[in-house]
Protein backbone atom coordinates (compact mmCIF):
# COMPACT_ATOMS: atom_id res chain seq x y z
CA UNK A 1 0.00 0.00 0.00
CA UNK A 2 1.28 3.44 -1.06
CA UNK A 3 0.75 6.79 1.28
CA UNK A 4 0.84 9.86 -0.33
CA UNK A 5 1.76 12.64 2.74
CA UNK A 6 1.44 16.46 1.24
CA UNK A 7 3.73 18.79 2.72
CA UNK A 8 4.01 22.95 2.73
CA UNK A 9 6.41 25.21 3.60
CA UNK A 10 5.27 27.85 6.16
CA UNK A 11 6.65 30.15 8.78
CA UNK A 12 7.85 28.21 11.87
CA UNK A 13 5.35 28.59 14.72
CA UNK A 14 8.25 29.69 16.55
CA UNK A 15 8.54 33.23 14.97
CA UNK A 16 6.43 36.28 15.66
CA UNK A 17 4.71 36.92 12.75
CA UNK A 18 5.33 40.39 11.20
CA UNK A 19 2.43 42.20 8.82
CA UNK A 20 4.43 44.39 6.04
CA UNK A 21 4.14 47.77 6.36
CA UNK A 22 1.42 48.55 3.64
CA UNK A 23 -0.98 45.59 5.29
CA UNK A 24 -0.09 43.44 1.81
CA UNK A 25 0.73 40.44 3.26
CA UNK A 26 3.07 38.90 5.76
CA UNK A 27 6.32 39.53 6.01
CA UNK A 28 8.24 37.03 5.03
CA UNK A 29 12.09 38.61 4.81
CA UNK A 30 14.96 36.59 6.72
CA UNK A 31 12.11 34.14 8.54
CA UNK A 32 12.65 31.15 9.60
CA UNK A 33 10.85 28.43 7.51
CA UNK A 34 9.49 24.82 8.11
CA UNK A 35 6.98 22.19 7.31
CA UNK A 36 3.60 22.83 8.72
CA UNK A 37 3.03 21.25 12.08
CA UNK A 38 0.03 19.17 10.91
CA UNK A 39 1.66 18.25 7.74
CA UNK A 40 4.53 16.73 10.05
CA UNK A 41 2.17 14.57 12.20
CA UNK A 42 0.83 13.27 8.56
CA UNK A 43 4.46 12.22 7.97
CA UNK A 44 4.52 10.87 11.20
CA UNK A 45 1.43 8.45 11.25
CA UNK A 46 2.72 7.58 7.38
CA UNK A 47 5.75 6.20 8.70
CA UNK A 48 4.43 4.69 11.57
CA UNK A 49 1.93 2.74 9.27
CA UNK A 50 5.09 1.69 6.78
CA UNK A 51 6.71 0.54 10.28
CA UNK A 52 3.51 -1.68 11.31
CA UNK A 53 3.84 -3.31 7.54
CA UNK A 54 0.40 -1.89 6.37
CA UNK A 55 1.88 0.85 4.00
CA UNK A 56 4.85 -0.44 1.50
CA UNK A 57 5.99 3.35 0.60
CA UNK A 58 5.14 6.92 1.64
CA UNK A 59 5.59 9.32 -1.06
CA UNK A 60 5.74 13.08 -0.22
CA UNK A 61 4.73 15.53 -2.17
CA UNK A 62 5.29 19.73 -2.04
CA UNK A 63 3.65 22.51 -4.18
CA UNK A 64 5.25 26.32 -3.55
CA UNK A 65 8.07 27.48 -4.44
CA UNK A 66 11.85 25.69 -5.11
CA UNK A 67 12.79 26.26 -1.49
CA UNK A 68 10.42 23.56 -0.73
CA UNK A 69 12.71 21.34 -1.27
CA UNK A 70 14.40 21.76 2.35
CA UNK A 71 10.82 20.50 3.62
CA UNK A 72 10.66 17.62 1.55
CA UNK A 73 14.48 16.93 2.72
CA UNK A 74 13.22 16.93 6.21
CA UNK A 75 10.02 14.68 5.20
CA UNK A 76 12.46 12.44 4.13
CA UNK A 77 14.71 12.40 6.77
CA UNK A 78 11.96 11.27 8.90
CA UNK A 79 11.25 8.36 6.71
CA UNK A 80 9.55 9.41 3.70
CA UNK A 81 10.44 7.18 0.88
CA UNK A 82 10.51 9.43 -2.26
CA UNK A 83 9.46 12.78 -2.72
CA UNK A 84 7.65 15.18 -5.52
CA UNK A 85 8.47 18.93 -5.70
CA UNK A 86 5.85 20.92 -7.98
CA UNK A 87 7.39 24.12 -8.31
CA UNK A 88 4.54 26.65 -8.78
CA UNK A 89 5.59 29.94 -7.77
CA UNK A 90 8.91 32.11 -8.00
CA UNK A 91 7.52 34.74 -5.09
CA UNK A 92 7.44 33.41 -1.70
CA UNK A 93 4.82 35.79 -0.77
CA UNK A 94 2.61 33.42 -3.55
CA UNK A 95 0.82 31.32 -1.82
CA UNK A 96 -1.28 28.66 -4.07
CA UNK A 97 -4.47 28.52 -3.29
CA UNK A 98 -6.29 25.26 -2.18
CA UNK A 99 -8.58 24.78 -4.90
CA UNK A 100 -5.08 24.80 -7.64
CA UNK A 101 -3.15 22.51 -4.63
CA UNK A 102 -5.90 20.26 -5.03
CA UNK A 103 -5.84 19.92 -8.31
CA UNK A 104 -2.28 19.33 -8.50
CA UNK A 105 -2.43 16.84 -5.96
CA UNK A 106 -5.37 14.70 -7.93
CA UNK A 107 -2.96 15.11 -10.65
CA UNK A 108 -0.39 13.62 -8.81
CA UNK A 109 -3.04 10.77 -7.47
CA UNK A 110 -3.93 9.56 -10.56
CA UNK A 111 -0.16 9.22 -11.48
CA UNK A 112 0.69 7.32 -7.98
CA UNK A 113 -2.44 5.29 -7.51
CA UNK A 114 -1.90 5.35 -3.28
CA UNK A 115 -4.21 3.79 -1.47
CA UNK A 116 -4.44 6.61 1.18
CA UNK A 117 -3.56 10.32 0.94
CA UNK A 118 -2.46 11.37 4.62
CA UNK A 119 -2.38 15.27 5.16
CA UNK A 120 -2.42 17.68 7.49
CA UNK A 121 -6.05 19.05 8.44
CA UNK A 122 -5.05 22.90 7.47
CA UNK A 123 -1.71 24.79 7.24
CA UNK A 124 -0.88 27.19 10.39
CA UNK A 125 -0.25 30.50 7.49
CA UNK A 126 -3.62 30.56 5.66
CA UNK A 127 -5.55 28.38 8.31
CA UNK A 128 -8.30 27.38 5.50
CA UNK A 129 -8.85 23.40 5.96
CA UNK A 130 -9.97 23.20 2.60
CA UNK A 131 -7.58 21.02 0.52
CA UNK A 132 -7.75 17.81 1.78
CA UNK A 133 -11.78 17.96 1.41
CA UNK A 134 -11.94 19.79 -1.98
CA UNK A 135 -9.13 16.37 -3.20
CA UNK A 136 -11.67 14.05 -1.86
CA UNK A 137 -14.23 15.84 -3.92
CA UNK A 138 -12.41 15.69 -7.04
CA UNK A 139 -11.72 12.28 -6.64
CA UNK A 140 -14.76 10.77 -5.58
CA UNK A 141 -12.71 8.92 -2.30
CA UNK A 142 -14.42 8.50 1.32
CA UNK A 143 -12.39 11.33 3.97
CA UNK A 144 -12.01 11.11 7.34
CA UNK A 145 -10.94 14.93 8.89
CA UNK A 146 -9.73 15.94 12.41
CA UNK A 147 -8.14 12.28 13.00
CA UNK A 148 -6.93 11.58 16.59
CA UNK A 149 -6.45 7.76 15.91
CA UNK A 150 -5.80 5.93 12.64
CA UNK A 151 -5.97 1.72 12.06
CA UNK A 152 -6.20 0.55 8.36
CA UNK A 153 -7.22 -3.18 8.15
CA UNK A 154 -7.49 -4.50 5.12
CA UNK A 155 -9.57 -2.20 2.64
CA UNK A 156 -10.88 -0.01 5.65
CA UNK A 157 -9.52 2.31 8.28
CA UNK A 158 -10.82 3.11 11.37
CA UNK A 159 -10.16 6.73 12.21
CA UNK A 160 -11.29 8.46 15.68
CA UNK A 161 -12.20 12.29 14.92
CA UNK A 162 -12.03 15.38 17.45
CA UNK A 163 -15.43 17.38 17.15
CA UNK A 164 -17.06 20.09 19.08
CA UNK A 165 -18.68 17.74 21.34
CA UNK A 166 -15.98 14.80 21.62
CA UNK A 167 -15.08 12.21 19.85
CA UNK A 168 -17.07 10.08 16.64
CA UNK A 169 -15.44 7.21 15.28
CA UNK A 170 -15.97 6.87 11.17
CA UNK A 171 -15.18 3.73 9.19
CA UNK A 172 -14.12 4.42 5.35
CA UNK A 173 -13.50 2.78 2.41
CA UNK A 174 -9.97 3.19 1.15
CA UNK A 175 -9.16 4.50 -1.41
CA UNK A 176 -9.43 7.73 1.53
CA UNK A 177 -8.45 10.80 2.24
CA UNK A 178 -7.41 11.22 5.79
CA UNK A 179 -6.88 14.61 7.81
CA UNK A 180 -4.86 14.84 10.34
CA UNK A 181 -5.38 16.60 14.09
CA UNK A 182 -2.58 17.77 16.69
CA UNK A 183 -3.24 14.98 19.05
CA UNK A 184 -2.55 12.06 16.26
CA UNK A 185 1.28 11.74 17.19
CA UNK A 186 3.87 12.96 18.39
CA UNK A 187 6.48 13.36 15.08
CA UNK A 188 9.99 12.36 15.76
CA UNK A 189 13.25 14.31 15.29
CA UNK A 190 15.16 13.34 12.20
CA UNK A 191 18.54 11.67 13.12
CA UNK A 192 21.81 13.10 11.35
CA UNK A 193 22.16 9.72 9.82
CA UNK A 194 18.72 9.72 7.96
CA UNK A 195 19.47 13.59 7.18
CA UNK A 196 22.54 12.44 5.26
CA UNK A 197 20.53 9.83 3.73
CA UNK A 198 18.09 11.70 3.07
CA UNK A 199 20.54 13.67 0.74
CA UNK A 200 20.40 10.76 -1.68
CA UNK A 201 16.52 9.85 -1.72
CA UNK A 202 14.95 10.63 -5.18
CA UNK A 203 13.58 13.81 -5.35
CA UNK A 204 11.55 14.55 -9.08
CA UNK A 205 10.79 17.79 -9.69
CA UNK A 206 8.31 18.83 -11.34
CA UNK A 207 5.64 21.82 -12.73
CA UNK A 208 1.77 22.45 -12.77
CA UNK A 209 1.89 22.99 -16.56
CA UNK A 210 3.47 19.43 -16.75
CA UNK A 211 -0.29 18.39 -15.15
CA UNK A 212 -2.31 20.96 -17.08
CA UNK A 213 -3.17 23.30 -13.77
CA UNK A 214 -3.57 26.73 -13.79
CA UNK A 215 -2.51 27.85 -10.41
CA UNK A 216 -3.66 31.60 -11.22
CA UNK A 217 -4.88 32.70 -8.07
CA UNK A 218 -8.83 33.43 -7.96
CA UNK A 219 -8.87 35.56 -4.52
CA UNK A 220 -7.14 38.74 -3.99
CA UNK A 221 -5.84 39.74 -0.19
CA UNK A 222 -7.63 43.48 0.11
CA UNK A 223 -5.72 44.08 3.57
CA UNK A 224 -3.76 42.15 6.20
CA UNK A 225 -3.63 42.92 9.24
CA UNK A 226 -2.12 42.21 13.18
CA UNK A 227 -4.93 40.54 15.78
CA UNK A 228 -5.42 43.81 18.08
CA UNK A 229 -3.53 44.23 21.43
CA UNK A 230 -4.74 42.63 24.39
CA UNK A 231 -6.24 45.33 26.86
CA UNK A 232 -4.84 45.40 30.33
CA UNK A 233 -6.68 44.05 33.19
CA UNK A 234 -8.76 45.43 36.05
CA UNK A 235 -7.65 44.77 39.70
CA UNK A 236 -11.14 44.43 41.95
CA UNK A 237 -11.52 44.07 45.85
CA UNK A 238 -14.05 42.04 46.14
CA UNK A 239 -16.21 38.94 45.07
CA UNK A 240 -18.81 41.63 44.77
CA UNK A 241 -17.00 44.15 42.98
CA UNK A 242 -16.25 41.33 40.59
CA UNK A 243 -19.88 40.15 39.64
CA UNK A 244 -20.91 43.78 39.47
CA UNK A 245 -18.22 44.10 36.71
CA UNK A 246 -19.05 41.39 35.06
CA UNK A 247 -22.97 42.13 35.01
CA UNK A 248 -21.85 45.96 33.80
CA UNK A 249 -20.38 44.35 30.58
CA UNK A 250 -22.58 42.03 30.12
CA UNK A 251 -20.76 38.46 30.77
CA UNK A 252 -23.45 37.72 33.07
Amino acid sequence: MKVLVPVKRVIDYNVKVRVKADGSGVDLANVKMSMNPFDEIAVEEAIRLKEKGVATEVVAVSIGVKQAQETLRTALAMGADRAILITSADDVHQDIEPLAVAKLLKAVVDEEQPQIVLCGKQAIDNDMNATGQMLAALLGWSQATFASTVEVEGEQATVTREVDGGLQTVKVKLPAIITSDLRLNEPRYASLPNIMKAKKKPLDEKTPADYGVDVAPRLEVVKTTEPEARKAGEMVASVDELVAKLKEKGVV
